[in-house]
């Protein structure tokens, strides 16, 4: 990948548990995690719920600040650690980062009505010079995402809009400062399935129109087939990589036990395929505990597969078939 846009380096991040007079525990949402994401490129990033996507999401938009390890952000022909960035350099990186968050419901200020939750944004990067010109920029963002005329929802509080509406609020708020970069945080997981193809679609085609490049971050296989199809997928299990490539190949071909699994969530509506599939059953169904994960591999506790080496050995993130897995046994 040429010049990606923004990578990490083998970034951590340790978050502090307990109560005041207990003992302290420590809990590794992200451990030695490299990717890359290029310009105008979609990194779909899956997983099971609390395996570290969302903390790794953040980490990349600065919203938290890894403990070790490094994220590399392209600006001037080279590339530059994002907290070694300074006054309107690092201004410049918090307007390219940006996010749609999981809840649309907390999206809005309730407080405060849809014009001044997208206006605040252009006037403070001089995107637009005035409030009169603030006002007709949201309007066409509002047109964008599909919400008209836009003068019917400049007035409204989020307890006058649906949820798809509020979403879709959250997604003219990221893309109006033409990022170049943004992360959907389970930018679908709340709507009803009858609203979810027409978010990703809105997405898709806001790509195509903005060049942006997105992480995508969701627990549903499907969806990431969806939204990454001709793109690529990264598998994540208890703050670790184990599987990144392009996405057919993973779905065709998963070569990580732990991908071939979170296959088998995924429902298929004939019985006869789903019993032909093949694919793998879990030792246990047990999620090893946060605080205190196995030693060696995370997944050798409920992998079909592991031998000794996986419960001795951290295995490393290395080519096989033209993609990156975290296995010993490939």
């Amino acid at each position: 990948m040429p010049n990606p846009l923004l990578k990490t380096e083998n970034i951590s991040k340790i978050f502090e548990v307990g109560s005041m007079f207990g003992a302290k525990k420590h809990i590794k949402a992200v451990e030695n995690v490299s990717i890359e994401i290029g310009e105008n490129e979609i990194l779909a990033l899956v997983g099971e719920s609390g395996c570290g996507k969302s903390t790794l999401g953040k980490l990349m938009l600065a919203l938290l600040r890894q403990d070790s390890g490094r994220i590399l952000y392209y600006l001037n022909n080279g590339y530059k650690d994002i907290w070694s960035l300074k006054g309107e350099e690092f201004k410049e990186y918090r307007r390219n980062a940006q996010l749609i968050p999981q809840d649309p419901y907390t999206t809005i200020n309730p407080m405060r009505n849809v014009l001044s939750a997208l206006t605040p944004p252009l006037l403070h990067y001089k995107i637009a010079k005035n409030r009169k010109e603030a006002r007709k920029m949201a309007a066409e963002l509002l047109t964008m995402v599909g919400l008209v005329p836009p003068e019917d929802f400049f007035k409204r509080y989020s307890c006058r809009l649906s949820g798809g509406q509020l979403q879709r609020i959250a997604i003219a708020r990221a893309i109006s400062v033409k990022p170049k970069f943004i992360v959907a945080d389970e930018a679908v997981s709340m709507l009803d399935a009858s609203l979810r193809i027409e978010i990703l679609d809105l997405l898709l085609n806001l790509k195509k129109k903005i060049k942006t490049a997105y992480l995508f971050i969701t627990h549903d296989l499907a969806i990431a087939r969806y939204f990454a199809r001709d793109q690529r997928i990264a598998i994540m299990y208890l703050g670790n990589i184990v599987e990144i490539g392009k996405t057919e190949e993973i779905i065709q071909n998963p070569l990580h036990p732990y991908t071939k699994v979170l296959l088998m969530s995924v429902p298929i509506p004939d019985p006869k395929i789903a019993r032909s599939r093949g694919l793998p059953k879990l030792k246990s169904l047990e999620i090893p505990s946060l605080v205190n994960p196995p030693p060696g591999c995370k997944f050798h506790t409920r992998c079909p597969y592991a031998e000794k080496i996986c419960e001795e050995k951290v295995p490393e993130l290395r080519e096989v078939k033209g993609r990156l897995v975290a296995c010993h046994l490939l």
